[in-house]
């Protein structure tokens, strides 16, 4: 008897609620469901899109936002007083936040350029906008993330991400390919582990630097000294410091430096007018620092003058274009030719990519390299092992190791890979103030971000408001001017 009642009660419970949805559905305005109709397509396109199925149970939030609205949405505007103004303005913060977080995600985001290594192309202070759609935007692989913050929350230095959950790389339909002479926004290769109060050079060159000085632990060292290197942080691909260079090496190409002139399959590329190299000037004493800035030299670049006993003359070493080299050669401080770091003796130019082989290359001189393809296999041997060594293991995933002059990979011997991305030569115009692939190699696919479209405003951190800190004439303008002079010979 108790059953039968007990069945009956579930019977009107459920009527109850079945009537309750069709009461909450027949309230439903037309406009309301065009709304939701247009909403719903416009979502089910972003998901095929994002390649993610699981995305698709967001649109029960939808459907209760738009239709039946169980969870009480909006219960705030019902309130009087403080709490309908606090609410209001939470309700908006959040719609905003949500925004910029599809805005910053999928279409383009504000950078500031910190450093010189791309002069006279890009200025430090400039700060771009960059579109993240010319190339297809990257999904978020840390989707958990403060959209105003890469890293580290302002103020507060904490972690601006949650690490879990990590999605695969996927990139959305772009327009066209990375080309020679695009100016690339990237992720910092190197930039999975940081030494938290060590960030220049990275945590790489620390660790290649103790191994020098003979600790063979560098991990285990800086973890005992954390009041000189602080925390040794791991960072997910999309949440590394972002870089700024120029596409040089393209995918399956050999690319080879021969006295600072880059070759692309055996033949030299043409280079712009505004490419920079360091230049030592013989001087007779100090020249006025204005004159510098006059010329076009940034202070921060400026080092000397400087006395070399050896060759018996004090000498400043600058970064400088081919134009600008000539214009100095006639300053009455200057007391001879002035030449190219790369051709005296005077600074060590080792210290290349591959970070600890030795296969003696300097920064002007590098042997030819080959740049991994999507789908193309490499004969992996001993001597190119240095080379690659990274983007199998730790930009593909894979357990590499080398054993008694064998090759190991996933725990089989082979001298075979198949590489699974696309990467990248990326160098600074400014060639000998750039830490670029000279030094760390290649950029993977996955950690390419985007292109800068224009330059929104420049601000000059050297000078004052009225003294030209506000760069009127780069306001706007094209970031990439000499784009179309980098082209095979």
């Amino acid at each position: 008897m108790d059953g039968n009642n007990s069945n009956r009660d579930n019977s009107r419970a459920s009527s109850s609620r079945k009537a309750s949805l069709k009461e909450r559905l027949g309230k439903v305005t037309t406009s309301r469901w065009i709304r939701f109709g247009i909403v719903s397509l416009i979502f089910f396109l972003w998901v095929i899109l994002m390649g993610n199925p699981w995305l698709l149970l967001i649109w029960l939030l939808l459907i209760d936002i738009y239709l039946t609205q169980y969870i009480p949405w909006n219960w705030w505007k019902s309130k009087t007083g403080p709490t309908r103004t606090v609410m209001a303005w939470v309700d908006a913060i959040v719609y905003a936040l949500v925004l910029i977080y599809f805005i910053f995600a999928f279409v383009g985001q504000q950078y500031e350029i910190p450093s010189s290594s791309l002069e006279k192309s890009l200025l430090v202070g400039d700060r771009l906008w960059v579109d993240k759609t010319v190339y297809g935007a990257r999904v978020p692989q840390t989707p958990l993330h403060f959209p105003l913050a890469q890293h580290t929350m302002p103020f507060f230095g904490t972690k601006s991400y949650i690490e879990h959950p990590q999605l695969e790389y996927h990139r959305l339909p772009g327009f066209r390919q990375i080309q020679r002479g695009d100016i690339v926004v990237f992720n910092y290769p190197q930039g999975d582990t940081v030494a938290e109060k060590i960030p220049n050079p990275d945590y790489y060159q620390i660790c290649h630097e103790l191994r020098r000085e003979g600790i063979s632990d560098p991990l285990a060292y800086m973890k005992q000294n954390p009041a000189k290197f602080g925390e040794i942080i791991v960072r997910p691909v999309d949440r590394r410091e972002n870089y700024v260079k120029r596409a040089i090496g393209l995918p399956g190409e050999r690319l080879k430096i021969v006295n600072d002139t880059i070759l692309i399959n055996g033949k030299a590329i043409t280079e712009p007018e505004n490419v920079q190299y360091n230049y030592i000037i013989p001087v007779s004493g100090q020249i006025a620092s204005t004159r510098w800035q006059e010329l076009g030299v940034r202070l921060d670049d400026l080092m000397g003058p400087v006395r070399h006993e050896a060759a018996g003359f004090s000498f400043y070493d600058v970064p400088l274009t081919h134009e600008m080299a000539q214009q100095i050669q006639k300053w009455p401080e200057v007391i001879g030719p002035i030449q190219r770091e790369s051709e005296t003796n005077f600074l060590d130019m080792t210290g290349m990519f591959p970070l600890g082989a030795d296969y003696g290359w300097t920064r002007p001189n590098m042997g030819e390299i080959w740049i991994p393809q999507r789908g193309v296999t490499l004969h992996l041997t001993p001597e190119n092992y240095p080379i690659y060594e990274r983007a199998i293991r730790t930009y593909e995933g894979n357990d590499l190791a080398i054993r008694d002059g064998k090759i190991y990979i996933n725990g089989e011997q082979t001298e075979y890979y198949t590489f699974k991305m696309d990467y990248y030569w990326m160098m600074g115009d400014n060639r000998d103030r750039s830490a670029d692939s000279r030094f760390w190699g290649f950029v993977p696919e996955d950690h390419i971000v985007g292109s800068p479209v224009f330059i929104i405003v420049s601000l000059d951190g050297e000078r004052s408001l009225t003294d030209g800190k506000i760069r009127w004439n780069r306001i706007l303008a094209n970031p990439n001017p000499d784009k179309s002079k980098w082209q095979d010979d």
